[in-house]
């Protein structure tokens, strides 16, 4: 016997027709649509099913909704959904609705991104990188894990001023000094946080601070995905 999960998201009704546009960017195909007597879409990319329900009221700001969707190769979705955003927007949205985020490995064994679309369900796709990924325990050592818990308090939680907070404090530090690569992607995440807050300044100061930051090849190598985000956060 063979069972599939359909997540089904919300979404605000005017919005419908440009959500479809959205997941037809992305590389989902259309194979249901229906405005009237209420909205309803299905929309479908290869094995993953999508299917996406009209509220009146709806507001996406406040959106908590989406699921999570594994994949064998992380690095070419991203660079897919980025390239078609790319296509239909004519630039990659990074903030507000919809957007797309960096991708990156994180601490409890996945390498993954989020993609947000115009009515706020977030989808997260990742590839584990760890036979075991599920309930590893948070890193002890200070900066490891204050990029841990930064990451989840932004992606997971949504919560970008307290994720600010955590990288502020630990930057803050004078007993203790974070790796080369630790501050990059310190620098690079709290940057990232503040442009997103509409804090131009303060994100402009904070990504210079990134990329005055010396590293030799392997480092280089190591901060591969802080570097790139870096680069498309300074152009």
């Amino acid at each position: 016997m063979t069972e599939t999960t359909i997540p089904m998201l919300p979404c605000r009704t005017s919005l419908i027709d440009s959500v479809v546009a959205f997941y037809t960017a992305l590389g989902f195909g259309t194979t249901y649509l229906q405005k009237s007597p209420y909205a309803y879409a299905v929309v479908e990319r290869g094995a993953v099913e999508l299917q996406l329900y009209g509220m009146k009221e709806y507001d996406p700001a406040s959106s908590h909704s989406g699921c999570y969707v594994l994949t064998e190769d992380v690095d070419s979705l991203h660079t897919a959904f980025r390239s078609g955003l790319k296509a239909a927007y004519g630039r990659v949205p990074t903030r507000g609705l919809p957007r797309i985020g960096p991708l990156k490995d994180m601490s409890y064994g996945v390498r993954q991104f989020l993609v947000t679309d115009p009515t706020g369900n977030t989808i997260r796709i990742g590839q584990p990188t760890s036979d075991a990924p599920n309930h590893r325990p948070a890193p002890k050592e200070t900066f490891a894990r204050a990029l841990h818990m930064a990451d989840l308090f932004a992606d997971s939680k949504q919560d970008l001023p307290g994720a600010a907070k955590i990288i502020d404090r630990v930057l803050g530090l004078t007993d203790e000094e974070p790796t080369p690569v630790q501050k990059l992607r310190l620098l690079v995440l709290r940057g990232d946080i503040a442009q997103r807050m509409g804090e131009t300044e303060r994100a402009a100061g904070l990504l210079e601070d990134a990329e005055g930051i010396r590293l030799d090849s392997e480092q280089q190598d190591s901060a591969a995905d802080a570097l790139a985000r870096l680069a498309e956060l300074r152009g």
